[in-house]
């Protein structure tokens, strides 16, 4: 069936939010005493802050997470750009009639924030962040969320991230999904989970939403 809705993850997958991450890890832990390389951390990015800082450490997690965050925001605009060829791909599939949104683990505000700094905002007929689900991905409630918001079915939308939590969440949700090529995950992880498509470039939507 041809493809109706597209949900997006935001951060890796339409904005190249990898450096702020980087350095709002790297700025957290040296707040706290803490050695991580830049291969740890990069493995960092994904899950939930709060999760993701939990497991390092359960009684610090809250004020790690704080930390975070304060920075992150601050240095937000200096980092954060689109991917090549995101805005002009979004736009087009809106004017095909493309139901688009987002499904994201990030907080509302750094969404928020991200879609407004790339003029990308008003594309979206939905956007389900952390604090709008009490599952996060790879649960499909994010995913089933956003479809039952915009009146969607699972047949004939696409779900499309950077990790393997936006795959799984789309295959539990009984979507379709995408993996990207730019994400900094590899290929071989990525296929790994079985995506109904692998995108070279964002363009390539333009094809798989003609089908």
């Amino acid at each position: 069936m041809s493809i109706r809705t597209i949900l997006f993850d935001l951060d890796g997958t339409l904005l190249n939010t990898n450096e702020l991450i980087r350095a709002s890890f790297e700025h957290t832990f040296e707040k706290f005493n803490m050695q991580f390389t830049q291969e740890e951390i990069k493995h960092l990015n994904g899950p939930p802050l709060n999760e993701t800082f939990h497991e390092i450490n359960p009684e610090l997690s809250e004020r790690m997470t704080a930390a975070y965050r304060e920075y992150n925001m601050r240095e937000h605009d200096r980092y954060v750009e689109a991917f090549p060829y995101v805005y002009e791909t979004i736009s087009q599939l809106y004017d095909k009639g493309i139901t688009l949104g987002i499904v994201s683990t990030k907080i509302k505000k750094t969404v928020m924030m991200g879609l407004d700094l790339t003029s990308l905002t008003d594309f979206f007929s939905v956007i389900i962040t952390y604090d709008d689900v009490t599952l996060k991905k790879p649960d499909p409630e994010p995913v089933e969320k956003a479809m039952k918001l915009v009146h969607a079915t699972p047949e004939t939308t696409l779900m499309v991230g950077d990790n393997f939590h936006d795959i799984v969440s789309g295959q539990r949700a009984g979507t379709q999904t995408a993996a990207v090529s730019w994400s900094e995950k590899t290929e071989a992880f990525l296929k790994s989970y079985h995506p109904t498509y692998y995108l070279d470039t964002m363009k390539d939507l333009l094809t798989v939403a003609g089908e």
